[in-house]
């Protein structure tokens, strides 16, 4: 079966490489997303987690460098994703982002840390609870950015008007929560319950557990569902020891990734498995979960996905294409 390329909208680092360094290279960015080729992955955004702002404008700077210099970066980077630092830093909903770095939503800060950058912001996730938020919103989502509720101790009331000031999509919805949450009054329910909402998922059956994600994807819709990998370093890599935005954090044998307090810090997970985690889960047949890793999040952008990707009956990659460029094997990564 071939297919257009997959599009990741959330992706930390990749095969090794932080995209969260200060000090990223081209070579190392193009390390990176030639690993992102062999899972099928044509297009992504480059994702910046919460930081001050002094270290977003050093860490933009290295990453947009990075993609300017790098073979593949023009091809297969549109744009960056930012995630923070306008979140919840109550506990619970902060995930591994630092909490001491997470400031009310500026517009501002989003123009200081971006202005001298080759590549746009493409998306924003915010927590619309927070004092101006609604400002901010606004004022992005005119610009073309497409806005995600995200890391946020929202209901129903702040979900409507965040929609309508301009967002569109719940980013990694099910994730950036605590345990304990109000019975049915809750982020999960009031995101799922709006229809003008286009959910992000990490299919790996530790962010979400299968029986939850099949219920999510079922109340959301095909039309209105995306995966994402959220993905740190230690996707398509062994496990270990890497970094991720200053940070260290460990990556188990079980595809789990932690930092040293023992809470989720993204995943290892490549998209092409999680397309075939759907396949395998019987959630979805292989034409429909490829459209929720590769139509749906370039549909969000505003555009077509690219590329093409030819897949085995099992739903692994087999060969990949981008323009002139042309990568297979027998296997893609697990």
């Amino acid at each position: 079966m071939e297919t257009a390329g997959l599009f990741d909208l959330q992706i930390n680092g990749y095969a090794g490489v932080d995209f969260n360094d200060a000090a990223l290279t081209a070579d190392a960015l193009d390390h990176a997303l030639e690993a992102m080729l062999l899972a099928g992955v044509t297009q992504c955004l480059p994702t910046l987690i919460t930081a001050t702002e002094a270290e977003l404008a050093e860490r933009f700077t290295a990453l947009d460098r990075a993609v300017a210099g790098s073979r593949l970066g023009p091809l297969m980077v549109p744009g960056y994703h930012l995630e923070g630092p306008f979140l919840s830093p109550e506990p619970g909903f902060h995930g591994c982002h630092p909490r001491e770095a997470m400031v009310p939503p500026d517009v501002g800060l989003i123009e200081r840390v971006t202005r001298r950058l080759r590549l746009p912001v493409r998306l924003l996730t915010v927590a619309p609870e927070r004092e101006g938020a609604e400002a901010v919103i606004a004022w992005t989502a005119a610009r073309g950015m497409v806005v995600a509720i995200g890391h946020s101790d929202c209901r129903a009331d702040v979900v409507a008007r965040a929609v309508a000031a301009g967002a569109v999509m719940s980013t990694h919805l099910g994730n950036g929560l605590p345990q304990m949450l109000p019975k049915l009054d809750n982020p999960i329910m009031a995101q799922l319950a709006e229809d003008r909402l286009t959910a992000g998922f990490i299919a790996d059956g530790v962010h979400v557990p299968v029986p939850a994600l099949r219920a999510m994807l079922r109340a959301k819709g095909w039309a209105r569902s995306v995966l994402v990998t959220d993905a740190v370093a230690a996707a398509a890599a062994p496990p270990g020891r890497y970094g991720f935005a200053g940070m260290a954090i460990d990556a188990a044998a079980d595809g789990t990734v932690r930092n040293p307090a023992g809470a989720l810090a993204g995943s290892a997970l490549t998209l092409d498995r999680a397309v075939r985690n759907l396949l395998d889960w019987g959630i979805a047949d292989l034409p429909q979960a490829v459209v929720l890793a590769s139509e749906n999040p370039a549909a969000l952008l505003g555009g077509l996905p690219r590329g093409r990707v030819r897949w085995d009956a099992d739903g692994r990659v087999r060969e990949c294409a981008l323009d002139d460029i042309v990568v297979g094997r027998e296997m893609a990564c697990d």
